[in-house]
């Protein structure tokens, strides 16, 4: 393996190809594939790292059948069910993550979509965000239609969130109430609305190797620069409450892929991290981990964030520097 000839190619703007990087993952040098993901990353991304955190601002009864997914109304889990939270609690939300140092803040709620009638009190609560405090606000909330979309952007969103999760050979198998098209269509009309866009997956769900390089090659041609990578949580309810985790190396590997394929995006940090060691999360940040969503997430317990930006400093990075990507 010429790993300098790999590193010119991508430094010099060559895409990795998607069969190439299949075979990368095969190496056996696995040492030589995350060093050559960390000097990429330090080239292309230098030492900034990108914080946001999330809030579960509508839970349960979804009417989706993600088999990864706590909140559909498909499996009996114990995730919590109630409606859209009040514009006082987002607030209080947004206004302690920020006074942590947190970047971003995000509205993310259950469900397929919400509907244009929902959408003034949504704007309502960023405006008053705004007026709290400087985070900047982002959003996930499903497969929006271009008016909605466009409530979202004038009350003050600047980045849309929709993971397509994982490859499209894989995702029909995971769910059937929605397609991986229909994300790619959201995603591609908030751009137009000018919003920067967050898109990524999980891992850890049955999917090949060559499954997951299939995903970051997707988001490579749709241009994502914000990729969160999910490790699963195996939730007890879910088809796939009994999926065996991923090995460390499994993991490291992914993580060097995607950098490989996509050296000029955030790779965040998601849900499931907690599962890895602090080793392992330290190598991982080496390898190309530059950025997080910090804090409680969706269903679980996330990570606290004063810990966590010791773990960040201490991997080499700066918490303090403009993270804003393209459009």
């Amino acid at each position: 393996m010429n790993w300098k000839e790999i590193k010119r190619e991508i430094l010099d703007g060559e895409p990795l190809e998607e069969a190439r990087a299949v075979a990368l993952a095969q190496t056996a040098d696995k040492e030589a594939l995350y060093e050559l993901a960390h000097e990429v990353t330090r080239h292309c991304m230098g030492r900034k790292f990108d914080t946001c955190s999330i809030i579960n601002a509508r839970s349960g009864n979804c009417g989706e059948d993600c088999k990864w997914c706590a909140q559909s109304a498909h499996y009996r889990t114990k995730a919590e069910l109630y409606p859209l939270l009040s514009a006082e609690e987002c607030v209080r939300h947004a206004v302690y993550n920020r006074r942590q140092g947190v970047g971003r803040f995000a509205l993310v709620t259950s469900g397929k979509r919400m509907s244009d009638r929902e959408m003034p009190a949504v704007a309502t609560i960023v405006r008053r965000v705004r007026e709290a405090c400087d985070i900047k606000c982002c959003a996930s909330m499903g497969l929006l239609g271009e008016e909605a979309l466009r409530t979202l952007r004038e009350s003050g969103v600047e980045n849309y969130h929709c993971n397509i999760e994982t490859a499209p050979s894989y995702f029909k198998t995971l769910c059937t109430t929605h397609t991986i098209e229909q994300k790619l269509e959201t995603i591609r009309a908030a751009r137009s609305l000018g919003f920067r866009i967050c898109s990524g997956g999980i891992i850890g769900m049955g999917e090949t190797m060559a499954q997951r390089v299939e995903m970051a090659c997707l988001l490579r041609r749709e241009g994502i620069l914000s990729i969160p990578l999910n490790l699963l949580q195996p939730i007890p309810g879910t088809p796939l409450e009994n999926r065996k985790p991923l090995t460390d190396e499994e993991v490291l590997t992914t993580i060097a892929l995607f950098r490989l394929i996509n050296p000029h995006a955030y790779l965040r940090f998601s849900g499931g991290r907690g599962q890895l060691s602090e080793a392992t999360q330290r190598k991982a940040l080496y390898v190309g981990i530059n950025a997080a969503i910090v804090g409680d997430l969706l269903t679980t317990v996330g990570s606290r964030f004063e810990r966590d930006r010791v773990l960040f400093q201490e991997a080499g990075y700066s918490l303090n520097e403009n993270t804003d990507w393209a459009i």
